[in-house]
């Protein structure tokens, strides 16, 4: 009797791990209607209300797709669009870039340094923030509690966040220079455990080995303090269980740096685990409902893949190879559902849309 329940207890624990390691499967592709996606930024799902929107440069707007029909919604336009320089795009003036709903309101960055806010109801800018630069607000993160928005000037030297209250005037809270990042800013995450933003910096001192993540009080935009990362050259950020946060690194076979991804630990400092045989990163998200961390990486090694990273053990799961010029640099995720959204460009074989992923 003891064995058989000794065995039963190990074929549960068996199946659970299997669940928190599933793989994904292509579920849905969502069409992207007007000119063909050559190119395209950030993503965001809003789980309450079940909405993903996307930067399309391409089009001058905000995408809206229905994440529970997963059909095309519509798009709010009035942005830049892309820029060109000296005969060839230049995604450091090219817009929209950063989103994040806030509320009933799309927060989205613009190629001319400004962040507009979208009404979800009118699907209407009602109001443009300048935060001060020349060139694109890029990714962003959010304070609830306090109700304050950083969104990461990355193209600007040297790189800066501007903190925006999101509060009725919109006031500017902070400018927060990030001196030592000699290769721009990237992607924030808000740590609900102390209430911090962190913010990955791929460079520092002009060492491209030396990378780090910038800790930054909401209240006073004061940089607390800098962990480093050594051979990762951190892009991508995001939290996950027990503070830990995954690197997406761009680190994929170049300057001595083979493609990896880390995660650390917002409260010790340290580096918890380094994924080998995924890199070459942008963005990256987190799931609860699937206890997993999904990685855009569009320059690994013999083409962009999408990673799937299980959270418990911080181990490599999958890597979901992309149709022709998909370059999946951009990913979230529904927490309802546990569906994940990754968009495609495109590119010779590309499929202009965005597709949609699910555990099997």
């Amino acid at each position: 009797m003891k064995s058989r329940l000794i065995m039963a207890v190990a074929a549960v624990t068996l199946a659970a791990g299997a669940v928190q390691a599933a793989e994904l499967k292509q579920i849905a592709t969502i069409a992207i209607p007007g000119d063909p996606l050559a190119s395209f930024d950030i993503s965001f799902v809003d789980a309450k209300t079940h909405r993903y929107y996307l930067a399309d440069r391409t089009n001058k707007g905000v995408d809206v797709i229905d994440t529970t029909k997963n059909a095309y919604v519509g798009r709010v336009g009035g942005f830049i669009g892309v820029i060109s320089v000296n005969g060839k795009p230049n995604s450091d003036r090219s817009g929209p870039d950063g989103i994040h709903v806030i509320g009933e309101q799309i927060w989205a960055g613009d190629g001319d340094s400004t962040l507009k806010v979208i009404d979800i109801k009118t699907m209407k800018i009602v109001d443009t923030i300048s935060t001060g630069g020349s060139t694109r607000l890029d990714e962003m993160s959010y304070d609830p509690a306090g109700r304050v928005l950083i969104g990461v000037n990355n193209a600007e030297d040297p790189p800066y966040a501007t903190l925006i209250s999101t509060r009725a005037g919109h006031r500017i809270i902070a400018k927060t220079l990030f001196k030592d990042a000699t290769d721009g800013a990237e992607q924030p995450g808000f740590n609900k455990a102390d209430r911090m933003f962190y913010v990955a910096i791929p460079e520092l001192g002009k060492d491209p080995k030396k990378g780090g993540v910038a800790v930054v009080d909401p209240k006073t935009g004061a940089i607390v303090k800098m962990l480093t990362v050594s051979n990762c050259h951190p892009n991508g950020l995001a939290f996950g269980p027990g503070q830990n946060f995954l690197l997406g690194c761009t680190a994929h076979g170049k300057d001595g740096m083979p493609p990896v991804a880390v995660v650390m630990n917002a409260k010790t400092g340290a580096e918890v685990a380094r994924i080998a045989e995924i890199g070459g990163a942008d963005m990256v998200a987190y799931s609860a409902k699937n206890n997993q961390y999904y990685f855009g990486g569009p320059n690994m090694p013999g083409g962009g893949v999408l990673g799937v990273i299980d959270a418990k053990s911080n181990t490599l799961v999958q890597k979901v190879a992309m149709q022709g010029g998909s370059t999946p640099h951009s990913v979230a995720v529904d927490d309802s559902t546990g569906h994940v959204f990754v968009p495609g460009g495109a590119g010779p074989g590309g499929c202009s849309c965005v597709m949609v992923f699910a555990p099997k």
